[in-house]
């Protein structure tokens, strides 16, 4: 609740698993009215059915879609009670590979979901942000966006364009209100660690484990999040390699060259 007794509004895309799940039952456990989108609607609607009744709406959302951003968000402003206090930009795909190996099928989906979609998305919710006092715009970035590692060019790429964004807009937009914040977590303890890492026969759980790294469970994105969005800082590091890497890449570049090494071998 605001000072004057309203409901906050969380939009949520990538909202029908990980961290966009758990963002969402944080955010509802608080009270807040959540919005779920997502290309998904199976999960989306289990998300649904994880927060309490009444507290929550589904929106079909395809974050390459200008037309469809503008579409959710305007049905949301309205079941939320005329405001947006933040718009969660989460959704996001993993990809990595050789650039030489990967499609131009995988590089134009990579590019389109994890960078063009959020930059559509803060097109799209710009005027229901600066309608709401307080509000804040919150983009999934990553710890990739730190230093870009073999086997993960364009991802990596995407994600410092989100960073780029994310400072970009916390200076244009601070005039009108609104903060701009960004989540940069490391390796995150989901299922799709256990697919095949880039250009190995171990999965990726096995070659971060084997890399010495730690993963970082839900509850704590979650948390950070939060925290995120009430707090001062610019970029959110979750996690110890996260924190770690950032150390790395300001005083030991060439040790963690090195160790980005050993990890794609």
């Amino acid at each position: 609740m605001d000072s004057n007794g309203n409901r906050k509004t969380i939009f949520i895309t990538g909202a029908a698993s990980g961290i966009g799940r758990a963002v969402a039952g944080h955010f509802a456990a608080k009270g807040w009215f959540v919005g779920l989108a997502d290309i998904n609607m199976a999960g989306v609607a289990e998300t649904a059915n994880l927060l309490p009744a009444g507290q929550s709406s589904q929106h079909q959302l395809d974050v390459r879609d200008r037309g469809q951003w503008q579409a959710a968000l305007a049905d949301f402003w309205k079941l939320g009670g005329g405001r947006l206090d933040v718009l969660f930009n989460n959704a996001g795909v993993a990809k990595g590979g050789p650039l030489a190996e990967t499609s131009v099928a995988e590089v134009d989906l990579v590019v389109d979901v994890n960078f063009k979609g959020v930059l559509y998305g803060a097109e799209a919710g710009y005027q229901w942000l600066k309608q709401t006092p307080g509000s804040c715009l919150l983009n999934t970035a990553s710890a990739a966006a730190l230093y870009g590692g073999p086997n993960m060019a364009v991802y990596a790429a995407t994600k410092f364009a989100v960073r780029g964004m994310t400072e970009s807009l916390e200076r244009e937009w601070s005039a009108h209100g609104i903060k701009v914040r960004s989540l940069m977590p490391s390796f995150i303890d989901t299922p799709l660690l256990d697919g095949p890492a880039a250009g190995s026969n171990k999965s990726v759980r096995e070659t971060v484990r084997d890399a010495g790294l730690e993963f970082t469970p839900l509850d704590q994105v979650a948390q950070s999040a939060w925290d995120a969005v009430h707090g001062k800082k610019v970029h959110m590091l979750i996690g110890k390699s996260a924190k770690r890497l950032a150390f790395a890449v300001k005083w030991m570049p060439w040790l963690l060259k090195n160790r980005m090494s050993s990890v794609s071998d």
